[in-house]
């Protein structure tokens, strides 16, 4: 007696990266986005391009003016180039905007970083665009939904980061999910 055995193979499916890539700038305070804008495509994020998005300032004073009463911004950002640019120091002290220095190599101290892009690519996963604009679009309409209370929970982490970092005395160390 003969026996056949047919063997059915799962298909699995493959993630590969898009090849639309689009750039987010984004800024925000405990109660939720103050800025944002996406980079043209092609163009390079430079020290001239950074002091233009720091326009921010006249959006504060827009959306947020019971904010805007001291005429002060506390800014804080990584150590890109563009960011630590002369060019950028000179706009930020002109502009009375306070930077909250960032360690090297620290991407977790950056709230962008542990916790908006997760928050953006976790309900973007595995979803399929076909125009950069579809990218832009999504991205909005996910940084829309993230409540207040994210964003002031993400203010205590990193709250906490920082601490934690201070009595590391800025050695390394690994940071807990929940920190």
């Amino acid at each position: 007696m003969e026996e056949s055995w047919i063997f059915k193979t799962q298909k699995k499916h493959v993630c590969k990266k898009s090849k639309l890539k689009t750039m987010l700038i984004c800024f925000f305070d405990q109660e939720g986005i103050v800025h944002r804008e996406f980079v043209p495509p092609g163009m390079t994020v430079n020290a001239d391009f950074y002091c233009d998005v720091l326009r921010l300032r006249e959006n504060m004073r827009r959306k947020k003016p019971q904010k805007w009463q001291n005429q002060n911004l506390i800014i804080h950002h990584d150590n890109a180039p563009a960011h630590k640019s002369f060019k950028v120091s000179q706009f930020l002290a002109k502009n009375n905007m306070t930077v909250v220095p960032h360690p090297p190599y620290s991407p977790d101290l950056a709230p962008c970083d542990f916790f908006l892009f997760p928050k953006l690519k976790l309900r973007m996963k595995g979803r399929r665009f076909d125009t950069i604009e579809e990218i832009q679009e999504e991205s909005q309409r996910v940084l829309d939904t993230i409540p207040k209370r994210d964003f002031h929970g993400c203010f205590q982490a990193w709250q906490k980061r920082w601490d934690r970092c201070i009595r590391a005395k800025g050695e390394y160390f690994e940071v807990d999910g929940g920190i």
